[in-house]
């Protein structure tokens, strides 16, 4: 072991007693001391694929960068489709004439989190309100892409073949992250893919000033607001430069996609060079997003789930997050994994997720896909993380086929459906055209009450069905 990847496994290792580091990792120091990794041969100085690149970093180290891409398109104009009365275009406009004097009112409160004047000044120096964010905040987009969609295009052999480079290329930092926090070196790899496509699609908006403007305008003031300031507190401390800190409109930044809070009480200096550096230092990041999951719960040498086959007559009311049995339980019922093994820990609780119904297979969620859904509460996003990370492990793939017929209903479509169940009487919330738990639930039971297969399963098939057709 060389000295360097010594130095990296006793921090990771006293990071992870460390109160101040976990707790209270506002305190942590500006950078100083330590050199940094060699990066000349990393991702990090490669040129991304043409077409898959977000824009370089342009903005002075002492100030902030442009408030978004050259190319991105101005804001609509338009009411926001959700509705809110701050979301109007209005409000929106009136909310932007105030802008600067809503970013010089979060002084005080930038005061309060030991911020000086002097950083506060600089760093909110020439901001602007990006108000296309308002269209983005609010986007309803009209079709959605089926999960076998999703994960074809996160799941597909030129990532898995970086993957695989990624995990050869930094060993030595995804080996002490693994001692220190027991967090699967696969999983994390899976996030920083999925998340960024290796870090080739990190976004290009300037945090400081998405997190201002979504502060000062729009339907998410006090959220973001905290987000501001927290990202004020990264720079000032020293751990990255505004030029870093480029992300998503939301905010999000680096290849596993920090926002500025969660940075706040993940991110470790995992080389002990006095930064905590998550956009292009390998072992900050690796370590930073190991201790994510690890405080959200990871379950080490655990797995997140399985593929399993459903008995024939299955009832697929127990397809619900609230049902959490056994595995040896859903064993019982005839449950399977569809190579015939076993399943290892069977009193291990599981709940059981048919993301395509009957006709596609099913999967038992453990612990650790819960802890996935911290990372980003999408069941079919965690789903990707977790499929990735086992294909990266050399895993096959699922061995039960999709739906691939079944076409995806627009978003007029899922509106229509939900009416149509309200007036049935099965749902009762109120419809947006999104499809969460309560819709699932509200036709599951649609289904049970004709006799169909209650999998919750939305097809064109089905609206017919409460057309009445």
């Amino acid at each position: 072991m060389t000295g360097r990847n010594r130095m990296t496994s006793a921090v990771l290792l006293a990071w992870l007693g460390s109160v101040a580091l976990t707790g209270a990792a506002a305190q942590a120091q500006s950078s100083g001391g330590g050199n940094p990794l060699n990066f000349l041969d990393s991702i990090f100085g490669n040129t991304p694929p043409a077409g898959n690149r977000a824009a370089p970093a342009t903005g002075p180290a002492s100030g902030p960068a442009p408030a978004g891409s050259a190319a991105a398109p101005p804001w609509s104009g338009e009411d926001g489709g959700s509705g809110h009365p701050l979301m109007t275009a209005q409000a929106i406009r009136e909310a932007a004439g105030n802008f600067d004097a809503c970013v010089a009112a979060m002084w005080p409160d930038a005061q309060r989190r030991n911020i000086s004047r002097d950083s506060f000044e600089r760093y909110t120096a020439g901001l602007s309100p990006d108000l296309r964010l308002m269209d983005l905040m609010d986007s309803q987009p009209e079709f959605t892409k089926a999960i076998w969609d999703y994960l074809d295009i996160l799941v597909n052999d030129n990532r898995m073949a970086r993957g695989r480079e990624i995990l050869t290329q930094y060993k030595p930092q995804f080996d002490a992250t693994e001692r220190a926090t027991g967090v699967d070196r696969y999983i994390i790899a899976s996030i920083w893919g999925i998340e960024s496509n290796y870090s080739t699609q990190m976004g290009d908006r300037y945090v400081v000033n998405s997190t201002a403007t979504l502060a000062c305008v729009g339907r998410r003031q006090a959220y973001f607001k905290d987000e501001f300031l927290t990202a004020l507190e990264i720079l000032h401390r020293g751990d990255l430069r505004p030029e870093q800190l480029r992300g998503s409109w939301a905010g999000a930044f680096g290849p596993t996609q920090f926002m500025p809070t969660a940075f706040k009480r993940f991110a470790v200096d995992a080389d002990g060079d006095g930064r905590r550096n998550v956009v292009d230092n390998p072992a900050d990041l690796i370590a930073s997003t190991a201790n994510n999951l690890k405080k959200d719960g990871w379950q080490p040498g655990a797995t997140w789930g399985y593929e399993v086959v459903m008995p024939k007559g299955f009832n697929y009311m127990m397809a619900d997050r609230k049902q959490m049995l056994t595995l040896a339980q859903w064993h019982e019922m005839g449950v399977r994994r569809p190579n015939g093994q076993p399943f290892p820990r069977s009193a291990e609780k599981a709940y059981l997720l048919a993301p395509a119904g009957s006709e596609g297979p099913g999967f038992l969620m453990l612990t650790n896909f819960r802890v996935i859904m911290k990372y980003n509460p999408a069941e079919a996003y965690a789903l990707a993380i977790g499929h990735f990370a086992d294909r990266l492990r050399g895993g096959p793939p699922f061995v039960q086929p999709w739906p691939r017929h079944e076409r995806v209903l627009s978003r007029s479509e899922r509106l229509e459906l939900q009416q149509l169940l309200a007036q049935r009487g099965f749902y009762r919330g109120t419809p947006d055209g999104q499809f969460g738990s309560m819709t699932r639930e509200a036709l599951r039971n649609f289904q049970a009450s004709i006799g169909a297969p209650a999998d919750g399963f939305a097809t064109g098939d089905m609206l017919e069905k409460l057309r009445g057709r």
